[in-house]
């Protein structure tokens, strides 16, 4: 995830950024990453279980702005951010960022905390993220770093990535009503085709977005937009997964639904960004029941 550092910052120093003796560190987070390995099999019979437990739930989804989902009906799109999202990434991201910001001096040398990582990285691109935490060093050159910080997340998250519980169901029950889907993300194109290939996903997706190769990236609509209009989908029957401010920003002015997914953000900044529903992972009953809700399948029967 990227993002253009908002609120208070660290010191940044002023020692010069010298990427040519910077050494990429050995990977610190071995065994680090949560595990969320998936289980196969179900994902209809527990949506039509999580249905039968849609009164329990009901007033918490109406809270979540649950009226609006259901106007969503007949769903015909699904659309997707990467980092955060489809898999708990973001720790890889904080330990690259962590690590290579310690070395060259950030904050005086002072360790990043996840606090800082998640309130002025997570979410954002790299473009506005460099001026952001380099403002007096020239943009190329802050962007060098972004560039080594985005081959050491790649070299962290390789053979250690998994999907959030219940991806793998929730993709089955995507491709079996054939619905349209896109992954629409702020991170480079290098990490978003690793991520997907990582996850089995790359054929999953027939359009990729990526935020810099738009006219501008998320927080702003452009993105989400591109991506309704690659798929030929509607905004009124379509809505998006994020796990970030400034993605759940970006499809609230696109004009979609956001269900916001509480991997690295807490509930309150979802919310407040504008997200209409709230879940922990793809498993959680109150997405189950609105899946249910939402079935083109059985609206045919």
């Amino acid at each position: 995830m990227y993002a253009s550092a908002r609120g208070s910052q660290p010191h940044v120093s002023s020692r010069p950024l010298d990427h040519s003796t910077v050494p990429l560190p050995s990977s610190p987070c071995s065994g680090s990453s949560k595990n969320t390995s998936v289980r196969f099999g179900g994902y209809k019979n527990q949506a039509a279980r999580a249905h039968r437990r849609s009164v329990a739930v009901a007033a918490d989804m109406s809270d979540a702005g649950d009226r609006d989902l259901q106007k969503l009906a007949p769903l015909e799109a699904i659309l997707f951010d990467i980092d955060g999202t489809l898999c708990d990434s973001d720790p890889f991201h904080f330990l690259a960022f962590r690590d290579l910001l310690q070395q060259v001096g950030f904050n005086d040398g002072v360790p990043i905390t996840e606090e800082f990582y998640s309130a002025n990285i997570s979410g954002w691109h790299n473009d506005a993220l460099a001026g952001q935490l380099f403002p007096e060093l020239d943009h190329d050159k802050a962007m060098e770093f972004m560039d080594q910080k985005e081959a050491l997340f790649r070299r962290l998250a390789a053979g250690e990535l998994k999907g959030l519980d219940g991806l793998q169901d929730l993709c089955k029950w995507i491709e079996d009503r054939n619905l349209k889907r896109a992954a629409v993300t702020n991170a480079p194109r290098a990490n978003a085709e690793l991520v997907l290939s990582l996850l089995g996903l790359t054929s999953f997706f027939p359009v990729l977005v990526i935020g810099s190769e738009c006219e501008r990236a998320k927080p702003s609509p452009d993105p989400y937009l591109k991506a309704l209009e690659l798929i030929g989908a509607s905004p009124d029957h379509t809505f998006i997964f994020e796990d970030s401010a400034s993605g759940v920003r970006a499809g609230v002015a696109a004009g979609v639904a956001v269900v916001g997914l509480t991997t690295g953000n807490p509930e309150k900044v979802l919310r407040d960004a504008g997200a209409s529903l709230l879940i922990e992972d793809f498993r959680d009953p109150k997405l189950l029941a609105m899946l249910q809700e939402l079935d083109p399948a059985a609206a045919e029967k």
